[in-house]
This record gives C-alpha cells, sequence and structure tokens, in this order.
C-alpha cells in the first residue's frame, strides 16, 4: 500500500506543478479600456536593465507613455503582484515603474551576496536607474514614491540628489524602525491579553523588544502573523499571509514559474528587509532632516508595521519647500492599495500640481 501513497503524492505534486506552470506565463498584461482593447499610446513591458553591474527587472506600466515617470521602490519584498486584487490606478497618472530591487523578486540571483545588499548600494542603484529613466523618457526630472522598506533608502537618495526628482512619496514612511517595533510590540501584547489569545500572549512575552536589547529573533518569527492576525499589517482587511499574499504570488500570471520560486528563495534570504538591521540601528529622522523638493506622506491609521505616529512625528521635524501629510482611516500599511481613490486624488491635485491643499490640517 505504501507504494500506492507514493504514487498519489506524486501525482498531485505533478498536478500542482503543472498547474502553476499554466498560470506563470510571464508576459505583462497590456493596458486595456473598458472594453478589454488595449490603449494606443499605452505601455506594459517586463523589462531587465544593468544597474551598476547587476541585471535587475520591472514592470512598466502607463495608460500614456508621456505621463510623468513615477518610479516606485517597493519594502521587504515586491509588491506588485498584488495590484489585481489592489489595484492602484497609478498607471493612469503616471508611467509607473515598479522596480524590483537586486536580490529580490524578478532581480533575485543566487549569486549575489546577501551582504553586498548595502544602504549605500540601493541608493546608488536607485540614482542610477532614475537616470535611466530620464534618459528612457526624456524627462528631466521624475517622481520618487517609496513603500516601508523602500522609504528606508528612497528618502535618503532624495536627499542626495533633490534635482532629479519632483517630489518624494514616502507610503508608511520608516523613521525610528526599533521605535516603532516597540511600539508595535506594546500593541500587540495588549490585544492579545484582551481578546484571550494567550498563545500569542506568550511568545510575544518571551520576546520582548526594548530600545536596548533590540528585536529578538523570536519576536521576528511570530511578528507578521501576529500584525496581520490584528489588521496592522500589510492591508487591514489582510488577516492571512498565506491568503493575502502567499496564495496570490503564486497565482500571478505576470511571474513565469521560475520568477515566483525565486521571490520566495530572496524573501527567505533576506528576513523582513536586506536591510532589516541597518533600519534599526538608524534614526531617520536624526539622519535626514531636511529635503529640498515637495514632501508627502501617506500614513495609515491602523499600521504598526512603520508606525503612524512616528511617521507624524517625523514629517513635522522634516524641513522641506512643500510638505503634505495624509492620514488614511481606513488602512494599515499601504494606503496606494487599501484607498486608491484616494490616493490618486492626492497625487493629482496636490502631488502633480506641487501643492498640500489636500493635505491634514496641522
Amino acid at each position: 500500500m505504501l507504494w500506492v501513497l507514493v504514487a498519489f503524492l506524486l501525482a498531485g505534486i505533478l498536478m500542482l506543478g503543472g498547474m502553476l506552470w499554466v498560470i506563470s506565463p510571464g508576459n505583462p498584461q497590456p493596458v486595456t479600456d473598458e472594453n478589454g482593447k488595449t490603449l494606443p499610446g499605452s505601455l506594459s513591458e517586463k523589462t531587465f536593465v544593468r544597474i551598476n553591474g547587476v541585471e535587475q527587472g520591472m514592470f512598466i506600466k502607463s495608460r500614456d507613455a508621456r505621463n510623468p515617470v513615477l518610479l516606485y521602490l517597493h519594502g521587504g519584498m515586491p509588491d506588485y503582484f498584488l495590484t489585481p486584487k489592489y489595484p492602484t490606478g497609478l498607471e493612469n497618472l503616471f508611467t509607473v515603474v515598479w522596480w524590483e530591487q537586486r536580490g529580490s523578486g524578478i532581480s533575485y540571483r543566487e549569486d549575489i551576496p546577501k551582504e553586498s545588499i548595502t544602504q549605500e548600494q540601493l541608493i546608488a542603484d536607485t540614482l542610477a536607474l532614475v537616470n535611466y529613466l530620464r534618459q528612457r523618457f526624456h524627462q528631466e526630472k521624475i517622481y520618487l514614491m517609496g513603500h516601508s522598506g523602500g522609504t528606508f533608502f528612497g528618502i535618503q537618495a532624495a536627499a542626495q540628489a533633490p534635482e532629479l526628482f519632483h517630489a518624494y512619496i514616502g507610503v508608511a514612511q520608516m523613521s525610528n524602525q526599533l521605535a516603532s517595533e516597540q511600539l508595535a510590540y506594546t500593541y500587540m501584547l495588549q490585544q492579545f491579553k484582551a481578546n484571550g489569545n494567550q498563545d500569542m500572549v506568550k511568545k510575544l512575552e518571551a520576546a520582548p523588544v526594548t530600545l536596548s536589547g533590540g528585536a529578538p529573533s523570536a519576536y521576528l518569527a511570530v511578528r507578521d502573523p501576529a500584525m496581520h492576525s490584528l489588521g496592522i499589517g500589510t492591508t487591514h482587511d489582510m488577516t492571512s499571509i498565506v491568503t493575502g499574499i502567499f496564495l496570490p504570488s503564486l497565482a500571478f500570471r505576470e511571474y513565469t514559474l521560475g520568477e515566483k520560486i525565486n521571490m520566495w528563495r530572496g524573501k527567505a534570504r533576506n528576513g523582513v528587509s536586506v536591510l532589516w538591521e541597518t533600519s534599526l540601528q538608524t534614526d531617520l529622522s536624526q539622519k535626514v532632516t531636511e529635503l529640498k523638493l515637495p514632501v508627502y506622506f501617506f500614513e495609515g491609521i491602523y499600521d504598526y508595521t512603520c508606525a503612524y505616529s512616528l511617521a507624524k512625528d517625523y514629517f513635522e521635524k522634516l524641513k522641506a519647500p512643500v510638505k503634505g501629510f495624509y492620514t488614511f482611516e481606513h488602512s494599515a500599511h499601504s494606503p496606494i492599495f487599501e484607498e486608491p481613490t484616494r490616493s490618486l486624488a492626492i497625487l493629482q491635485q496636490d502631488v502633480l500640481a506641487g501643492t498640500n491643499r489636500l493635505a491634514d490640517e496641522r
């Protein structure tokens, strides 16, 4: 009977592999009109560019390739695959570049040493890619949007070369990440005590986060599932990493099967973020105190992944010629995915216009 069970198991694995292969053609989906026809003048491509000696991939989407260029810097892992479920509409206003940085997503390479991916390297890669995009699309300046971990080196890139950018947009802006983890730890422990989840209480109490002791590995092991179960993770409505992130990544048709596997290989190697330890040791509110370009922060009120309150404190200290802070009342860590209509209104009426009329009152 054992051989029968083995045969069924192998058959199931082969069937699953075959299904994944079928739904993984790896071709970018065209930008279409309401009738499903490709829009004239639109742009949809998956392309690879050699950046500072390493081939790196990106998806470029636009309803009109003449639109202003927006470079999107993802956080701990690429999140472009979430757009079928959470359409952002960014391609309606911009030629949006969903870059998957060295060592992650379609830019994962086994021969790239993890220790070579530093904040200095990612800043240099960002600026090199910006110059490529400026030349390709014949634009003197572009817009820079960082999300989560992407804000860590994104705001530093904007500070280093403000002349390259129309504006910087921080979505779930990092500031003092160790302090953020301590706030998240305290909040989660209180919530799990209140709802009677003794298993989570026990795990968190065994791995306290402190400013002096840092964030222990036992805390990191429970961090993501704990945050998502409380609605303070990727999105306020996403309660499971498996159903919210893992399965959508496997179903995403613009990745090949190999690219899907490599994305998770990169995530496994990088952990929370490839710059995690560096970000825990850095207080951006002390390091980047001024930007010589317009600055906009998009912040979800439920966000404890990069704590809302700390982002607001940082914004108040940050000097810039134009500033806008926007609270998203129904969002956690990803306002552009969770509240796209409001995000687009702000981008169109404030960011593209260089104003802050829709910003929170100060």
